[in-house]
């Protein structure tokens, strides 16, 4: 099989040669934007570098997947939000200046897909497609509408919303996935083989009962209206919620370190698959290879069935401990291959 085969495969629960090794969120790092000569922020704003960096998952780390979205601001700066754009750095929402204080507020423009912060992401898948064919798994990314209302209305005056108003935060959300529809759509249509729903209602955060109330039917919704196989995102300690999210018909979660990969297999008991979760800041960031292959053992162990870091790598993320990933993963299957 190939990576793009690989990847499609496991989303959709079915056999494959080997564990896939993908990257539902950004695996760029400064080392790789300066080989690819694709820097932030034009890399996240310009579709050709965004292509050139995105690349660089496959053709030097050796991963199953590219994955051009390496930021999560995209749809915010589409609405208007104040945008702090960084040189190698991540751009951010400035979200101590709110652009909406409540649903009455928003506002989606008509031409949304064509603000240039959109509409490059669609170039660049367009461009990954026709770089490599079907050989690899290309994954866009669109943003939920929690996060989404986390930058337009600020992080603590969404939470107190939710907290006190329900009626509210469900108008609000109901108004904004519109915003996650049309652009997954979009994306899928430019070529995408499947898609990140970063939607972070993290048990950091909020409890369980907030996942319930306002976004696991929503959820459902968006596995029903995108044509896509969907990978929900959800930062930090999410176990607690995971029964819930496992009633999606989301194609896969891809889950933070912070919960053990064993015990999430046996919540979620083959509803979808699990993609993860090699830690960011200890292993990757400031441990060595060793380390890095002794995590994927336990996750390939586990049974995660997609093994990925579990969220945007660190831009100063050592390259050898990326590749270390995809060359455990093989080590793994053929020790299990020389031992049956």
């Amino acid at each position: 099989m190939n990576g793009r085969e690989r990847v499609v495969a496991a989303l959709r629960r079915q056999a494959v040669d080997r564990t896939p090794v993908c990257n539902p969120t950004s695996v760029a790092t400064i080392e790789l934007m300066d080989l690819a000569g694709a820097p932030f922020p034009e890399a996240c704003r310009d579709p050709d570098p965004m292509a050139r960096l995105a690349a660089t998952g496959y053709t030097e780390l050796g991963f199953d997947s590219v994955m051009p979205v390496f930021s999560v601001v995209q749809e915010s700066s589409a609405l208007g939000c104040n945008i702090r754009w960084e040189e190698k750095d991540w751009p951010t929402v400035v979200m101590s200046a709110p652009i909406w204080c409540g649903p009455e507020d928003i506002r989606i423009p008509s031409d949304l897909l064509s603000h240039p912060d959109m509409k490059c992401v669609l170039d660049a898948i367009r461009i990954l497609r026709k770089q490599f064919g079907d050989e690899v798994a290309i994954i866009g990314k669109a943003m939920g509408p929690w996060t989404l209302c986390y930058h337009c209305f600020g992080l603590e005056n969404f939470l107190m919303m939710a907290a006190e108003d329900p009626g509210k935060t469900r108008l609000c959300l109901e108004r904004l996935k519109e915003v996650t529809i049309q652009f997954g759509i979009a994306q899928a249509e430019a070529g995408a083989d499947a898609l990140t729903l970063p939607d972070h209602a993290s048990g950091d955060l909020v409890g369980p009962n907030y996942y319930l109330r306002y976004l696991r039917d929503l959820h459902h919704e968006f596995a029903e209206r995108i044509p896509a196989p969907l990978i929900l995102h959800i930062c930090g300690r999410t176990l607690d919620r995971m029964e819930y999210i496992a009633q999606t018909g989301m194609a896969a979660f891809h889950f933070d370190s912070k919960n053990e990969p064993a015990k999430s297999m046996a919540v979620v008991r083959g509803r979808l698959a699990l993609v993860g979760s090699i830690n960011n800041p200890e292993t990757l960031l400031r441990s060595g290879p060793g380390e890095v292959a002794r995590e994927v053992y336990r996750n390939l162990e586990a049974g995660i069935p997609l093994i990925a870091p579990e969220c945007a790598v660190p831009l100063q993320t050592p390259v050898a401990n990326l590749k270390q990933i995809p060359q455990a993963v093989a080590q793994w299957h053929r020790q299990q291959a020389a031992s049956s």
